[in-house]
């Protein structure tokens, strides 16, 4: 063969090996599209300023959940109002204009630059990290040139020669405990101080053979090489102070780790960020009004959950579950009128697991409020599964005016117990009578139902001294009544022109079905009268 043709032949064999993969490229775009070819879906990266924010400004003090919810954020405006909201749950005093928290924070900040940098900016420094997250210690020991140094007791005694080293002390941290010690040192002599994990990582002479003595290591009672072999560790390994023992100091480092407690942290997060759709958790909320004086009414908000919708872990033998609940206050002016947060925890033995989860956890904040309109915003959260609930609800304190009859709102609870000469302290206790709400109002068939309510301004009748006024218990099913009872005062007193009214009813004899129960009271002497009405459901 001619060298023309194989090179016609080459040309060709060439030709067709470009040919063909391009008519099968064209079937498969005709059939299926080639993954790698496909628009890849990626998220835009973060703008500056806001990736700075999240890893320079707030590193330190912004929690895991809220972290994780700032990068769920979409849009600039939600990153704005998340940045917004950190910052106002943060604030000691929403009323203002001003963010006393935000202020001293950004303050911290330029502090730590400015003093504490030795070649790495002072916020990325031990001393800077800790001075930015719990601010000005109440007292600081300071070694520049370290040296000479006695020991005290509780290190051993003794005398040795140390690197430059510092010592904080704050009197409370929240979160941390109280009379925390924190311990910085400089080994190096470049001005970075760091944490110390043990008092010994400041003694320069601790590896050099018979310098630098413990008090005991004089005496020959211990050796310096166990002390060394120790350092590693946390503690002193012959500690006299609780603080020093392993345990302690292993716990008090780690909680000077984690983010400064907030507050307001839940409330603000799940109402003002989607992520609250992502785990929701149900629970029930009621509001209640028992007159205190002219002016001032006891606001009582019950919170109850279903045991079932819990995540109960083993704590210690026994099995637990931890609700975090928060509750923000506002009058209709925006004003704050107040603020509660308080853990609650149900724990049942493995036995009684199964029962437990067939029954409701409750929980009552009163709160003294004056009569007008008022907002709550209520969350709930599950520790052990973050599941996590949120409740707005808009309510109004009523104003009782002196003389005229009127009366509490009218409670069905579980649980009506007289207290007698108990102190009359803790939840769901109003007056002498412990009282539990049941705040979804659904009774199972044989429980008793509580009634519950106050009257105010009653007319007493001068002749027996007890009040004048009729009080029926009517039990109503589908509008028709199906049973009633009137009250019996013997035996109870007046208190300041307030009567108490608690009865249990037996729902043994009741079908199951839907009913109310109506208090309807008269006055005699002034001629007032009004009824008062609660639903319920009676389950088999």
């Amino acid at each position: 063969m001619s060298i023309s043709r194989l090179g016609r032949l080459a040309v060709t064999l060439l030709a067709l090996s470009f040919a063909v993969p391009s008519s099968f490229a064209q079937k498969k775009n005709n059939d299926q599209q080639d993954p790698t070819e496909k628009p890849r879906n990626v998220k835009p990266e973060l703008k500056k300023a806001y990736k700075d924010w999240l890893e320079k400004d707030v590193a330190y003090i912004i929690t895991d959940e809220e972290r994780k919810a700032f990068k769920k954020l979409e849009t600039d405006d939600e990153r704005e109002r998340f940045i917004e909201e950190f910052w106002r749950r943060r604030d000691p005093d929403p009323d203002t204009d001003e963010n006393e928290y935000r202020e001293e924070y950004y303050e911290r900040i330029a502090y730590a630059n400015e003093h504490y940098a030795s070649g790495i900016p002072g916020w990325k420094t031990d001393r800077g990290r800790i001075y930015i997250m719990w601010g000005k210690p109440d007292e600081v020991e300071s070694h520049p040139s370290g040296g000479a140094y006695n020991r005290e007791s509780y290190e051993g005694g003794g005398s040795t020669s140390t690197y430059p080293f510092e010592r904080w002390f704050y009197r409370y941290l929240p979160g941390v405990g109280s009379g925390i010690e924190i311990e910085f040192v400089d080994p190096t002599g470049s001005g970075e101080y760091r944490i110390a994990r043990n008092p010994d990582e400041k003694d320069a002479l601790l590896h050099v053979p018979g310098a630098g003595l413990t008090l005991a290591e004089e005496m020959g009672l211990s050796d310096k090489g166990e002390r060394i072999s120790n350092l590693g560790g946390i503690g002193m390994p012959n500690y006299t102070r609780e603080q020093d023992s392993p345990f302690s100091r292993l716990q008090i480092l780690s909680d000077l780790q984690r983010p400064p407690q907030i507050k307001f942290n839940d409330l603000a997060s799940a109402v003002n960020t989607p992520v609250i759709e992502d785990n929701p958790l149900n629970f029930d909320l009621r509001v209640d009004f028992f007159r205190q004086s002219d002016e001032r009414v006891i606001t009582a908000f019950t919170i109850q959950t279903d045991n079932s919708n819990l995540v109960f872990k083993d704590s210690g033998g026994l099995q637990q579950a931890q609700l975090n609940i928060f509750a923000k206050i506002t009058h209709v002016s925006g004003r704050r009128a107040g603020v509660f947060e308080d853990p609650v925890i149900t724990r049942a033995t493995p036995e009684e697991l199964t029962e437990t989860k067939d029954r409701k956890s409750a929980y009552q904040k009163a709160v003294a409020l004056a009569p007008g309109r008022y907002r709550v915003d209520v969350i709930v959260r599950d520790i052990e599964s973050g599941a996590t609930g949120v409740r707005h609800q808009g309510f109004e304190v009523p104003k009782y005016d002196a003389g005229k009859l009127s009366t509490s709102t009218l409670v069905l609870a579980t649980k009506l117990e007289n207290l007698g000469d108990q102190p009359a302290v803790g939840m769901f206790t109003i007056g002498t009578v412990k009282v539990i709400p049941n705040v979804s109002g659904t009774f199972h068939r044989g429980s008793p139902i509580g009634v519950y309510m106050q009257i105010y301004n009653a007319g007493i009748d001068q002749t027996t001294l007890r009040p004048s006024v009729d009080v029926e218990y009517a039990l109503m099913k589908d509008g028709k009544e199906i049973g009633k009872q009137a009250e019996d005062w013997r035996g109870n007193s007046d208190a300041g022109q307030r009567l108490t009214l608690a009865r249990l009813i037996d729902s043994s004899r009741l079908n199951p079905g839907d009913y109310a129960v109506e208090v309807r009271v008269r006055d005699h002497v002034s001629g007032q009268s009004l009824t008062q009405t609660a639903k319920c459901t009676v389950l088999q």
